[in-house]
C-alpha cells in the first residue's frame, strides 16, 4: 500500500539513541490509521545503527555525505509518501504531536514545526535557555531541526534542504516553504536529547551561538568551526534497550 506519510531520520552512528526514537515513532504513527514508511538515512555509520533500523522494519538509505541537509534531501529522494517528516534520532514524537502535524499537512500547509524541550538530564539554564529559543522559533514560525514537516509537493518546490548549509538548514527551509504557502509551528511538543549540552557544556554552547551570530551566515557554510554539530561524539545508551514488541 502507498504510504500517505514518509518518516525521514538522518543518523550518523545513533545506535544509542535510534532504538527509543523508532520505538516511539513507530508507536506515534500507528495512531495515523493512515500507511507510513520510516526511512533511516545511514551516513557512514561504523555501529549498529542500520541493524537497528531493520529490526524495526524501517528502510534503509546508506550514504556517504556528512552534511545533514544533504542527508535529509537523500531520504526524501527515497520516500514515496505524500508527506515529509524529518525528526532526528535522538529525538521522541509524542503520539499528540505527530497527530497534529498530519492534520496540519492534511489541511493544506506547506509544512511546519513543533516545540522542542530537552530531557531532563540537563542543567535548569539550559533548560530555560531551550524553552526560550522554542519560543521565539515559535513567535517567528520556524521550525528547529529535530523536527520539520512539509508536503511533498512544497519540498520540492522550494528545491528540499539548502545544501549550502552545514546547519541551521531548517531556517532556510522554513523560510522558502513560508513563501510557498501556509506555515505551522504547533505547541505541541518534541523532546529531544540534551547530549550536546551534556558533552560540551555550557559554556560550549553559548560561545559556539556568540561566534555564528556574530560570523553571520557564511559561517555555517562550512564545516569547520562546526564540531558542536559535526564531531560525530556520542554518549553510551543509559542502560539495555529492550527489543520491540
Amino acid at each position: 500500500m502507498q504510504p500517505v506519510f514518509s518518516i525521514i531520520i538522518p543518523a550518523h552512528n545513533e545506535e544509542a539513541a535510534l532504538v527509543a526514537t523508532l520505538d516511539r515513532l513507530i508507536e506515534s504513527a500507528n495512531m495515523l490509521n493512515e500507511p507510513y514508511e520510516i526511512i533511516v538515512v545511514d551516513d557512514d555509520s561504523s555501529d549498529g545503527t542500520a541493524a537497528i533500523a531493520q529490526q524495526r522494519n524501517a528502510q534503509v538509505v546508506s550514504v556517504k555525505l556528512r552534511q545533514i541537509a544533504a542527508v535529509r534531501n537523500a531520504g526524501a529522494k527515497h520516500a514515496s509518501g505524500t508527506y515529509l517528516i524529518f525528526v532526528d534520532a535522538d529525538t521522541l514524537v509524542p503520539e499528540p504531536t505527530l497527530w497534529a502535524a498530519a492534520e496540519a499537512l492534511r489541511g493544506g500547509a506547506a509544512g511546519g514545526g513543533a516545540l522542542v524541550r530537552f530531557d531532563d538530564d540537563v542543567p535548569m539554564l539550559a533548560q530555560a535557555i531551550g524553552y526560550a529559543a522554542a519560543e521565539l522559533f515559535y513567535w517567528f514560525r520556524i521550525a528547529t531541526g529535530c523536527f520539520v514537516f512539509a508536503r511533498r509537493d512544497a519540498f520540492e518546490a522550494v528545491g528540499g534542504f539548502d545544501e549550502r548549509f552545514y546547519a541551521s538548514e531548517e531556517v532556510w527551509l522554513s523560510k522558502a516553504l513560508k513563501r510557498h504557502g501556509r506555515f505551522v509551528v504547533l505547541r505541541d511538543v518534541v523532546i529531544t536529547s540534551g547530549r550536546k549540552i551534556r558533552m560540551h557544556g555550557m559554556l560550549g554552547l553559548l560561545g559556539t551561538m556568540l561566534r555564528l551570530a556574530i560570523s553571520g551566515p557564511r559561517a555555517w557554510q562550512r564545516r569547520d568551526g562546526l564540531d558542536f554539530w559535526y564531531d560525530g561524539r556520542r554518549e553510551p545508551p543509559p542502560h539495555p534497550q529492550p527489543p520491540l514488541q
